[in-house]
């Protein structure tokens, strides 16, 4: 095993997922071996053409991540690893933010299918997901996290979308099959979040929800309601301890952008980088 190679602990758990390594077309090359050649082209941020011999043909582990990519393999994966009994099971106290990356001008230019305004891809909004925001073309990862830094749920949009509009969808993908009976679990027992998501229309719809959330007021929210006296009412509970755990979800995005692939968005497709994202995000969950 080479370094940033998938452990056998880890292979152990993504095998059982991954398609029967045979067809009518004959026998697939070794799947260990081709996600190996996809975790060294994230790892350096290589381009494909530059994949090592030991690795098989380029061509096969970037058609690997496309095929399993349509077919929702690596999502399938990331599910398996949130729940692999390692001792540390899900810590419910969340953490949310963004990120902006930096999308390489060979990530532009993807062809449009079907109609001009092409549908946006699963995990992602507003279709490719590039925009231009300070500094050029960029795409803004949303990440929520458990209480001990690990991805829960991962949606794209172009990097000048603001945060807090995409906090209930990036909510609503969480979804964890915990062991035993009964339904996937959705719901954080507390949220912990920036000023970014301090609207009061998103605290309205948390309490909807029945989640308990940690997130400061801005300073202008301040002053509205001192302007107003007693009719301004109560400021929103504030808990600092809790709050200070929200330094996981940055700690996380460091992880990510260890992988240099992910730190600059190459892929073209919006499908393709964030496919590449869930196959991290499942190595981190993973031993």
């Amino acid at each position: 095993m080479r370094r940033g190679e998938l452990t056998d602990e880890a292979w152990a758990v993504i095998a059982p997922l991954l398609p029967e390594p045979g067809g009518a077309r004959g026998r697939w090359r070794d799947h260990r071996q081709v996600v190996n050649g996809i975790l060294w082209k994230l790892r350096t941020g290589a381009p494909w053409r530059d994949l090592p011999e030991r690795y098989g043909p380029w061509k096969t582990c970037h058609e690997r991540l496309r095929r399993w990519t349509a077919d929702g393999t690596w999502d399938r994966i990331l599910a398996a690893a949130q729940v692999h009994d390692d001792g540390t099971p899900v810590q419910w106290t969340i953490s949310v933010d963004s990120s902006i990356v930096r999308a390489h001008q060979h990530a532009a230019g993807a062809r449009k299918r079907g109609s001009a305004t092409r549908a946006a891809t699963p995990g992602t909004q507003d279709g490719e997901a590039i925009g231009r925001s300070r500094g050029g073309l960029s795409t803004k990862i949303h990440l929520a996290v458990d209480g001990r830094g690990r991805p829960l749920s991962i949606l794209l949009t172009p990097g000048q979308a603001g945060d807090n509009p995409q906090l209930l969808a990036l909510l609503d993908a969480i979804c964890v099959n915990e062991p035993g009976p009964g339904r996937p679990r959705k719901r954080p027992e507390v949220l912990i979040a920036d000023k970014g998501y301090a609207h009061d229309s998103t605290r309205r719809a948390l309490r909807h929800r029945g989640i308990r959330h940690v997130i400061p007021e801005r300073s202008d929210q301040v002053a509205r309601r001192a302007a107003k006296g007693s009719n301004g009412g109560r400021p929103p509970a504030f808990d600092k301890a809790i709050y200070r755990k929200r330094n996981v979800v940055e700690r996380c995005f460091n992880r990510f952008k260890q992988w240099r692939d992910l730190a600059t968005r190459y892929a073209k497709r919006a499908s393709l980088y964030r496919a590449s994202l869930v196959l991290i995000a499942a190595i981190i969950w993973l031993p």
